[in-house]
């Protein structure tokens, strides 16, 4: 039985609903990842602008919104956050968060080889074996929660908190 989303009527499965036990396996792998990220002393800013930047690259709505908002939680800065497709157009970004924002990219077009030694290469100057490790896991899980949220069309839809938070001149009459 599939449902139906907001998308034009368009029928999709849930495959997060549809097949619960993968979904909570990914879960759990995204905390474990998490943990490792952590431990490895990658801050929660850096693993969430990597989750944007892939989800960015993948077009994924929901992923985008969600991490959205919990980069945000972590401090991040709207500003920042505005220009993160066009990070290496910017000096906002640490050369850290550079290296980790190579190694997503390279991580999320695995077939681009020139770009994962180029990214390799950065990420040696700045990161270590651990944090490395870290960074491609945080992008490996999020392409996957990217893929099952494109393929179930997951909908983001507009809340009253949601709008109420939104500074004047910023909703989407602006």
């Amino acid at each position: 039985m599939s449902e139906r989303t907001a998308d034009h009527g368009s029928r999709r499965v849930y495959v997060d609903k549809r097949s619960p036990k993968p979904y909570h396996a990914l879960v759990q792998t995204a905390e474990a990842v998490r943990a490792t990220a952590a431990e490895a002393g990658l801050d929660r800013l850096l693993v969430e602008l990597v989750n944007l930047r892939v989800s960015q690259i993948n077009g994924c709505a929901s992923c985008l919104d969600v991490h959205t908002r919990a980069a945000l939680r972590a401090g991040e800065t709207t500003r920042r956050l505005g220009v993160l497709a066009a990070w290496r157009d910017t000096e906002l970004f640490t050369p850290r968060e550079r290296a980790a924002l190579d190694l997503a990219e390279a991580t999320t077009h695995p077939a681009n080889t020139l770009l994962q030694e180029k990214a390799y290469e950065a990420a040696r100057e700045v990161l270590d074996d651990d944090q490395i490790s870290a960074v491609i896991w945080v992008a490996v899980t999020i392409n996957a929660f990217n893929r099952v949220s494109i393929m179930s069309r997951h909908p983001v839809r507009e809340t009253p908190a949601v709008r109420s938070a939104a500074p004047a001149g910023t909703g989407p009459a602006a």
